[in-house]
Formats: C-alpha cells, sequence, structure tokens
C-alpha cells in the first residue's frame, strides 16, 4: 500500500511540473519558440519512423534474397556441416585423387558466404 502511495505522489508531481513548466515557458520565452520545438520533435518522429520503415524493408528483402539463394535449407545448418559436406563431395567426385583440404582456398568460406561481405552491407 505504501508503494502505490508513493507511485501516487510521483504522478500527481509529474502532473504539476509538466504544467507548471509549459506555464513559464510560455511566459518567458519569446512567441514562436514553442512551435519550433513542436514542428522538431515531428520532424525527429518522422525521421525515425522513416528510419524504422526502411530497416524494416531491408530486413524484409534480405530474407526474400537469402530464401532466393539457397531455398528453405537453414543456413545455419549448412554452415555447420560445410566441411563435411566438402569431404563428401570429393570422395564422390575425385575418389582416386588425394585432394587435401588446403586446395580449396582458406578465405573462400562456402556457397552460403559473400566474400564481399564486411558484416554491416545489406542487399538492395
Amino acid at each position: 500500500m505504501r508503494r502505490l502511495f508513493w507511485v501516487g505522489v510521483g504522478v500527481a508531481v509529474t502532473v504539476v511540473v509538466i504544467r507548471k513548466g509549459r506555464s513559464w515557458a510560455a511566459e518567458y520565452l519569446p512567441a514562436g519558440t514553442t512551435d519550433v520545438v513542436d514542428g522538431a520533435t515531428r520532424l525527429t518522429r518522422g525521421w525515425n519512423t522513416a528510419r524504422a520503415e526502411f530497416a524494416a524493408g531491408v530486413a524484409e528483402r534480405t530474407r526474400e534474397l537469402m530464401h532466393d539463394l539457397v531455398g528453405d535449407a537453414d543456413v545455419d545448418d549448412l554452415r555447420a556441416s560445410r566441411d563435411e559436406n566438402l569431404d563428401d563431395l570429393r570422395r564422390r567426385f575425385r575418389p582416386d585423387a588425394k585432394v587435401p583440404k588446403t586446395h580449396i582456398p582458406a578465405h573462400w568460406a562456402g556457397p552460403t558466404e559473400d566474400p564481399d561481405d564486411d558484416g554491416d552491407a545489406a542487399f538492395f
């Protein structure tokens, strides 16, 4: 019960501070200042909304491209089983040759990796 009382006191103090602050701002600030602040606030909200929608669109397009690239396969499973799959391909297509693992360039991560991707690039 005591906590509820202090929550009520906090809400009441907040309401009083906001109302007094607005009246003091209207009294002491030049005319039109609050309109400028409101405009800046709207601009900031619009920018944040546009940024969030752009990020959502990029994420959706990335998922579409990844699906088109690898289908319904789980990319993490493919990456985890990459060495086994490479060994299987070596045995299947070159059973008589002794192909060392160093034959595949060390920097090449496989067909599900983009060699030019530095981690923060997105597909457009």
